[in-house]
């Protein structure tokens, strides 16, 4: 059986494997957002997104990446033209997250991609966001 010192190791390796797959994923999206394609960056930021990890350097350094393409939707209607249903779920976690920030410029950008979320994929996203509190953001 392994003891709490192992168990803390292998947490920080898998959290330093993380935060290297995130700084990879960041240079990905910003080159995406270079050449205009924030859609295509919002997908690769929820792609692999850690939500079951417990460690909050982890969460902070995807959120940041998730926040980064979220601010760069100008069209949210085309938004999800583009985007796939598998990333709904998800999505509407970071949204709450956005919105639990308080900062008016994140706020109503998440609240437009709210409305529009909730409209193409009903109410059932909201409530398996809420009640899922093992994946969190």
């Amino acid at each position: 059986m392994a003891g709490r010192g192992e168990i803390v190791e292998a947490e920080s390796a898998e959290a330093e494997a993380i935060i290297t797959r995130i700084e990879h994923k960041t240079r990905k999206i910003e080159s995406l957002l270079k050449q205009g394609r924030p859609v295509e960056a919002l997908k690769t930021a929820l792609e692999g997104s850690p939500p079951k990890t417990r460690d909050e350097r982890c969460k902070s350094a995807n959120w940041i990446v998730v926040h980064r393409a979220l601010m760069a939707i100008k069209d949210v209607d085309s938004l999800f033209s583009a985007l796939d249903p598998e990333y709904y779920d998800i999505l509407m976690k970071y949204l709450y997250r956005g919105l639990s920030t308080g900062d008016r410029p994140t706020c109503d950008q998440c609240l437009r991609i709210h409305e529009k979320l909730t409209e193409k994929a009903g109410l059932g996203c909201i409530l398996r966001s809420l009640a899922d509190t093992v994946n969190t953001v």
